[in-house]
């Protein structure tokens, strides 16, 4: 059976992952991404209203244009998880291709919402959800199967799905950490990938995510995070006045976490912003999390300003706003808060918590450092970086090399700078720069089988 690999996307940069199979005649395309940044470089622009050709040429999503050299039809579109970089471009391309898109259920309700908000396309495909560990056939030959294992990432209800021929299989490993005691949720499924490694047909390859594999050791669990969140959180006790907490608004373990200390604290915790109200909404109506009946979620302008003025009547020593805005996003509410756009009034000594890390990116380094300044004018208190990736470091990298043993890799979601750490990686495994490590970018197609 031929087997052909087209990179459309994220193979140049982080962000716009897109991902093309080709097995016989059948096509499976892994995510369909959106790169923010080239976004958010742009005053006011309103993707959802905006056409795909442009966005293209923006470099925003992937261009597809490749797809028509592939011999074959798409049988289905899978997104791997809720991030925009894997699931915003759908609304723009998914309706080019006559394929339900197929996901765990937390995506799908995130893809869901993601069409809802198109203005430009009508997006009819079917969506389709598949727990971790369902499986469906690809196609009518009877010959090809897709299975999501379960993973653990900084989103809930995380899969790498495999997709088995008679070749052997062909894992799409992006975006993962190897997370043993995750906050929510079930540990990733090593013992299925080893099982996977095993098979007679074994591992034809594994499309790896580079993200941290410039960093040594391993990505510490999000327990480890929780304990950094507690530690964070309890050493303000004894403070009477403001404290804010922001995160990535999709990590919804993390924004449990921050809920439970908040109480802990003797404060009521209160979400705040669209893009919470949204994720943690989505989360609580399909029983991933149990946020408990007193928490305030707002999203729209009105009903978040009605919240900060709440807040500065009962006084803030009473909340622990949890807000949008940890990578200093224009529009997002901590960035607002830090221009005084909001009711809610800063004081010196003030305490603001970013459970999060900085995105790897010039245009979120510059802006984030543009709200932290705003912030600090009006004698806020950073504490920066309470957090763990979600993505693999080296060690990481290493384990599911050993429990996979691939024929083939090809590393993607970074620069060609940001691949070469794996790169070093494979080769010290007997691995070999153009011979089974495939250095790809956008637009190319990659031949395993002939």
């Amino acid at each position: 059976m031929e087997i052909e690999i087209a990179t459309l996307g994220g193979y140049e940069e982080v962000g716009r992952q897109m991902t093309a199979v080709r097995a016989g005649d059948d096509i499976v395309i892994f995510d369909m991404g959106l790169n923010l940044s080239k976004v958010l470089i742009h005053d006011n622009v309103e993707t959802e209203k905006m056409h795909s050709l442009d966005l293209i040429d923006m470099g925003a999503i992937p261009d597809d244009r490749v797809m028509s050299e592939l011999e074959g039809d798409v049988q289905a579109i899978v997104p791997t998880h809720g991030h925009l970089d894997h699931i915003a471009g759908i609304p723009k391309l998914a309706h080019r291709y006559d394929a339900p898109i197929v996901g765990s259920p937390y995506t799908i309700e995130l893809v869901r919402q993601q069409i809802e908000d198109e203005g430009k396309f009508q997006v009819d495909n079917d969506l389709v959800k598949m727990q971790a560990g369902g499986t469906m056939a690809i196609g009518d030959s009877e010959q090809v199967e897709m299975e999501f294992v379960n993973v653990t990432h900084s989103i809930i209800d995380a899969i790498n799905p495999v997709l088995h021929t008679p070749e052997g299989a062909i894992v799409y490993g992006l975006d993962k950490r190897l997370d043993h005691t995750p906050v929510i949720g079930d540990p990733i499924d090593m013992d299925r990938f080893r099982e996977i490694g095993r098979q007679d047909e074994g591992v034809l390859c594994y499309i790896e995510d580079c993200t941290n594999a410039g960093r040594k050791g391993r990505t510490p669990s999000e327990a480890y995070a929780k304990k950094h969140v507690e530690d964070t959180l309890t050493s303000m006790e004894d403070y009477s006045g403001g404290i804010v907490a922001t995160t990535f608004s999709s990590h919804i373990a993390r924004v449990k976490t921050l809920v439970e200390y908040a109480r802990e604290i003797g404060r009521q915790p209160i979400l705040l912003g669209r893009s919470m109200e949204k994720y943690s909404g989505t989360a609580e109506r399909l029983d991933f999390v149990d946020f408990q009946d007193d928490i305030g979620m707002y999203g729209h302008r009105k009903s978040v300003n009605r919240a900060f003025k709440r807040i500065m009547k009962e006084g803030k020593g009473n909340f622990l706003p949890i807000v949008t805005g940890h990578q200093g996003e224009p529009r997002a509410m901590l960035t607002r808060m830090g221009r005084g756009e909001t009711p809610y009034e800063m004081d010196d000594g003030d305490k603001i918590v970013f459970s999060a890390s900085v995105i790897p990116e010039p245009t979120n380094e510059g802006q984030r450092y543009q709200s932290e300044q705003l912030l600090r004018m009006q004698g806020a208190r950073i504490y920066d970086d309470i957090h763990v990736s979600g993505h693999l470091r080296e060690e990481g990298h290493y384990e599911m090399l050993d429990a996979l043993q691939p024929q083939h890799l090809i590393p993607g979601h970074q620069t060609l700078k940001g691949r070469s750490p794996y790169v070093d990686l494979a080769t010290s495994q007997g691995y070999k720069l153009g011979r089974d490590v495939h250095v790809t970018q956008n637009g190319s197609v990659i031949q395993l089988v002939e």
